[in-house]
């Protein structure tokens, strides 16, 4: 058996890493006929079926579980063997592809974007709001914001700030039903939470308060529908201060609650990191991400 085109491997391990063919498209920024065409002509070149269908996407065979590592080994060669050709180019003209949460690329990365474009023209940008963890080595993206430091063999990162974090509820919510001024008092609130997500129950267990995924009234994991029920008056929430403080609908509430920061981190293939265009969007991203947000409201 020959596989003529390594791009069948990468294509395979996306497919399998993400289980369906709309994930792994959306991550490798190529169609979904694309990926479908690739997993048939490696099926057939190969003489097994990879995939079987189920009702949440894909899974593999018994036969693509086993061809699996070799297929990742095969793709990381050719990502790490373009990145290294990549990495020698001196141009700045050219495409970063940067990966953020949800949260990030709608509220935080737009502006900083648009700054970078207007003093770079020349370099084009592709945002990937995501709050899973792309593949950096595969290409999925070029740059990653995350709010952990990525363990990833051959990344290079760089902590490039904390983003505190705080409770905020609409003005109309307020009106209605009171600012809380105790611990206590907030607890009778509704307050907002995460629907598969269990950050913040672990959360709340960490302050000495043991609740389950009912205590929360209204729930969602989508974090940017997350803030706009928020934001409607639908209850207390979390979220980042910089984003909160600059809502004129929302007020921060018990501002004195001590809450865990958000450590933020850039992450890049070393292999690509010195590419000047890539330095160019590296450092300004870092350099913007760091600048303090300006303080804001209370309840």
């Amino acid at each position: 058996m020959s596989i003529t085109d390594w791009t069948l491997a990468q294509s395979f391990a996306a497919v399998a890493r993400h289980g369906s063919l709309s994930a792994a498209a959306r991550a490798l920024n190529q169609s979904q006929p694309t990926l479908g065409r690739h997993i048939n002509a490696l099926e057939g070149d190969l003489g097994v079926a990879l995939f079987r269908r189920v009702p949440k996407g894909l899974e593999l065979t018994e036969a693509g579980a086993e061809l699996l590592p070799h297929a990742n080994a095969m793709a990381d060669a050719a990502a790490r063997m373009r990145m290294a050709a990549e990495g020698r180019a001196t141009n700045l003209a050219g495409t970063v592809r940067i990966t953020a949460s949800v949260i990030m690329s709608h509220f935080i990365l737009p502006d900083l974007i648009a700054e970078l474009r207007r003093d770079f023209p020349q370099i084009e940008i592709e945002l990937v709001p995501s709050d899973a963890s792309e593949n950096l080595l595969f290409r999925e993206a070029d740059i990653a914001v995350r709010m952990y430091r990525p363990e990833q063999l051959d990344i290079v990162t760089r902590l490039v700030g904390e983003r505190k974090l705080g409770l905020y509820a609409a003005t109309s919510y307020l009106a209605a039903r009171g600012a809380p001024e105790s611990f206590d008092a907030l607890l009778e609130h509704d307050i907002i939470g995460f629907d598969r997500g269990d950050l913040d129950i672990r959360m709340l267990r960490q302050m000495g308060i043991n609740v389950d995924r009912s205590f929360f009234r209204l729930r969602c994991d989508d974090q940017a529908a997350h803030w706009h029920l928020v934001c409607a008056g639908c209850g207390i929430g979390g979220m980042q201060c910089a984003i909160g403080d600059a809502e004129p609908k929302v007020e921060r509430v018990m501002p004195s609650l001590a809450l865990p920061t958000l450590p933020l981190w850039l992450a890049a293939p070393q292999a690509l990191s010195r590419t000047p265009r890539m330095r160019i969007v590296w450092d300004f991203l870092a350099e913007g991400l760091a600048k303090p947000p300006p303080e804001g409201r209370s309840a």
